[in-house]
């Protein structure tokens, strides 16, 4: 019996693969206005701060679409799951991954996004391009749009606070300032009635519960650099708030809003955020990446499938 080929788009932000390719992606996320000279050397300066320029986001997004596919086929192996990828901001787009399935001959598809927190302007963004092209291409597709209170994610953040906490003085274990933190969106969203900042809230609830945390807050990282406000606090203003005015001295940083190395966490927090505590005599620790957990894999591979189940029954 042949069996049924499943295709799966595994969409993100996505990042220039090399230096010479950071002012094309720029324009991208700029709607083909390209960046001032000014601009591009910022931007091309943070990526060579981290590490010379290596550029881990593109890889270790090849190894997360890798790792599910590999665990949906060890997890259902009486279906063939096949993996592409369909990025926001670089090649292979969103709708080269929807072509691409067609041209290999997949009838019936499931997308989602590495991110597990809906917003209507990122996951969202990401559904309605994928969206489009399979309607425009006559592929059936459905989509995961959330898994933030998936058991086995709250698990995998949950282990990676405990064992962040340790890197800690033990006499100092009960004063730890524990910050959750997501990539910050424009304020009208709250308009909006977007999910995106309850969904936040839940995820870190869970956590703090199954952690024991009561010295906690969230806060917003990664703002863009446009004329509308962005949702707040900050984190590097936060750090100066609770430090002033508490006399925090120990802070842990969770972003749980990001599933894997890159800009965001490796110079916004590691470079940017580092400078500052040391800067205002804080010892600041972060959280290690979902990257491929397998508890990460086991959870995308999850929702997949349930949409797909999903799908199968109704049609």
């Amino acid at each position: 019996m042949t069996k049924r080929r499943v295709g799966v788009l595994v969409m993100s932000y996505g990042t220039p693969e090399s230096l010479d390719q950071v002012e094309a992606y720029y324009t991208h996320i700029r709607r083909g206005h390209p960046p001032t000279p000014e601009q591009l050397h910022e931007l091309t300066a943070r990526y060579e701060a981290i590490v010379g320029g290596f550029f881990p986001l593109r890889e270790n997004t090849n190894k997360q679409v890798k790792g599910l596919e590999d665990t949906l086929r060890a997890e259902h192996p009486e279906v063939e799951f096949v993996c592409y990828q369909g990025l926001k901001h670089a090649q292979p787009y969103v709708e080269d991954g929807v072509e691409q399935m067609v041209k290999d001959g997949i009838t019936e598809a499931v997308g989602v996004v590495l991110a597990p927190h809906y917003s209507t302007m990122s996951v969202g963004g990401y559904v309605k391009r994928a969206k489009d092209k399979a309607e425009e291409l006559g592929l059936k597709m459905s989509f995961v749009l959330d898994y933030h209170l998936h058991a086995k994610l709250i698990d995998a953040l949950s282990s990676r606070v405990e064992k962040a906490l340790t890197k800690f003085p033990d006499a100092e274990r009960n004063d730890i300032r524990v910050i959750f933190t997501a990539h910050s969106l424009p304020e009208k969203i709250l308009e909006m009635k977007d999910p995106y900042p309850d969904q936040l809230l839940a995820t870190s609830k869970a956590i703090a519960e199954r952690v024991q945390l009561t010295n906690w807050q969230f806060g917003w990282q990664s703002a863009g650099q446009t004329a509308m406000p962005w949702l707040g606090p900050d984190i590097l203003d936060v750090l100066k708030q609770i430090h002033k005015e508490e006399g925090v001295k120990n802070v842990l940083l969770c972003p749980i809003g990001f599933v894997s190395d890159h800009l965001e966490v490796l110079y916004d927090i590691d470079i940017e955020a580092q400078a500052l505590a040391k800067e205002l005599g804080l010892h600041l620790e972060r959280t290690e990446s979902l990257n491929t957990d397998p508890l990460y894999m086991q959870t995308l591979s999850d929702v997949v499938y349930t949409k797909w189940q999903e799908e199968s029954k109704q049609s």
